[in-house]
């Protein structure tokens, strides 16, 4: 039998890399926090329709690499509980839906005149079991409920032909079963496994009507992203990203270039406190929804008479969206799009003074960067400003450690009002990479690492381990079981320093402490033992 192992394009993170992605989310809710950043979760699933309007159908993200499945027919109980009901009123005196009778919920609870008293169930399809459970429960009725003249269960199903029917379920008692003609199941539905998040916290924020506070929203994710692409260094198919979005109506200040530049400099700052120096900010402007057009028509009649020399992909690109042969990677392309229009020279007075804006608020705050001419990012909901912060440590050509942009009408393309805003998504795959080159990602040792003499001190150790750890020490316990040699490998690898717990230690309260990175080796009063772990 062969071996199963993790999918291609995905993999486990194990010790001690976690301990740096740990640290990498840490700094980065911390940063988060000190510029009134709260935390959104989205599903990892959603309609695709959102991808596809959202992100734009021919990206690549869209076209190419999205997982997306048909998740097929669901049954509608609420629609056959209101057919149930359509039928058969005036018949009773009232009812009650989900009502819930000692410890136990019913999906309707009817009334009749005379004292009668039905419980109905709404199922899918006839199930003899679930007849029975439906006894059980109309006896758990019967305890709680008081007094009544009858009291009979019902099981209602859709029909699978156009008759309606009804007859006895013989269980004891019986329970009577009726068949309803009609479609009581919801349409298929096509999901996707979320490529990017910027479109599902949009989608969060329409649906919960978060523009009514007129607030301004900030709001930052960190969590699994999927794309099917080819696997390389520091791209895999499963991918985590730490993002933030800035959104909110126009009364809220969404629209000023000032968000732009705090959203930049917070992401300085962010990678100056990861230990990240001397990374490349690029900046550029896309321009808005009224002045992309006319330098969309330049690029393309630019491209016409050089475009069959390219790759592939600028030539398909070419004629489904354009701006993305600026994003072209491939040698042999440069010199044809180095002569390309440059998309400053067709932007309008509006988006050249947001622009300017952009860059004048990072030159107060002293944050660096580069004017990009070619920076459109990959994405058709993109605006104005877009951005990428790059660094050569680690990451081969594809040098981006993360990037974004302004999206001022992604709002109003999946269905709600106005919001514009502006965003980032940085993969932390890369992050780690960059650290890891920049040898910042060493094994996070314990405090001690105690190691009882012999099986009979191991409940003595245990416990000197829950001291230790209660005053906040992180602390490795071996095994009396190990020879001495074996539990001083075992603490080399692990622990900063070594503890020793044997009869002599136990019953003098004295133990035995040596330091790795000294090679000193002391005696230590139990009651200071702490202490002196803390100080090294």
């Amino acid at each position: 039998m062969s071996t199963l192992k993790a999918v291609r394009g995905t993999r486990d993170l194990l010790p001690p890399e976690t301990a740096l992605w740990n640290r990498i989310e840490s700094v980065a809710r911390s940063v988060f926090d000190r510029y009134n950043f709260g935390e959104i979760r989205t599903p990892i699933f959603e309609d695709t329709g959102l991808f596809a309007r959202g992100v734009g159908e021919e990206t690549d993200i869209v076209s190419k690499e999205m997982y997306t499945w048909e998740d097929g027919e669901r049954f509608n109980e609420k629609a056959l509980a209101d057919a149930w009901l359509e039928m058969n009123h005036g018949k009773f005196e009232k009812f009650e839906r989900n009502a819930k009778i000692a410890g136990h919920e019913f999906d309707l609870i009817v009334w009749y005149p005379g004292g009668v008293i039905e419980v109905v169930e709404f199922k899918q399809k006839p199930d003899p079991r679930a007849a029975e459970q439906l006894n059980q429960r109309i006896s758990t009725y019967a305890i709680g409920s008081g007094t009544f003249a009858e009291l009979r269960g019902r099981m209602v199903c859709p029909s699978k032909t156009s008759a309606l029917t009804e007859r006895q379920v013989f269980v004891s008692p019986p329970i009577q079963l009726q068949e309803i003609p009609g479609n009581f199941f919801l349409s298929s539905q096509n999901l996707t496994l979320r490529p990017e998040n910027t479109a599902g916290v949009v989608r969060a924020y329409i649906e919960h009507k978060l523009g009514e506070t007129g607030q301004l929203q900030k709001l930052y994710y960190i969590g699994p992203q999927f794309r099917r692409e080819r696997p390389q260094k520091g791209r895999y198919r499963q991918f985590s990203q730490i993002g933030a979005e800035v959104i909110g109506s126009v009364s809220s200040g969404s629209e000023s270039p000032l968000r732009d530049a705090e959203v930049l400099e917070m992401l300085a700052t962010m990678l100056d406190e990861l230990g990240i120096s001397g990374w490349v900010l690029k900046i550029n402007s896309v321009g808005s929804a009224s002045d992309r057009p006319a330098y969309i028509a330049k690029l393309k009649a630019a491209l016409e008479p050089v475009v069959g020399q390219m790759c592939e992909d600028c030539q398909r690109r070419a004629v489904t969206n354009p701006l993305r042969v600026l994003d072209c990677k491939v040698p042999h392309d440069q010199p044809f799009i180095d002569a390309l229009p440059k998309i400053a020279d067709s932007l309008d007075e509006s988006s050249r003074s947001h622009f300017a804006g952009v860059c004048a608020a990072l030159d107060a705050a002293g944050v660096p960067y580069e004017r990009d001419h070619r920076m459109v990012r990959g994405l058709d909901y993109y605006t104005r400003t877009t951005f990428e912060f790059t660094h050569d440590a680690g990451l081969g050509t594809q040098n981006a450690l993360l990037g974004g942009g302004r999206y001022d009408g992604l709002s109003e393309a999946i269905g709600g009002p106005k919001a514009p805003g502006i965003g980032f998504a940085m993969g932390e795959d890369r992050l780690v990479l960059t650290l890891q080159t920049l040898q910042q990602a060493k094994a996070e040792l314990a405090d001690a690492y105690i190691a009882p003499l012999g099986e009979a001190q191991n409940p003595a150790a245990l416990e000197l381990a829950r001291e230790l750890r209660r005053g906040g020490l992180r602390v490795e316990l071996g095994d009396g079981s190990f020879r001495l040699k074996k539990s001083f490998e075992a603490a080399d690898k692990a622990a900063r320093a070594i503890v020793l717990l044997g009869e002599d230690e136990a019953r003098s309260g004295i133990l035995t402490v040596k330091d790795f990175s000294t090679g000193v080796q002391s005696k230590v009063v139990r009651a200071e033992l702490a202490d002196a772990l803390r100080r090294g």
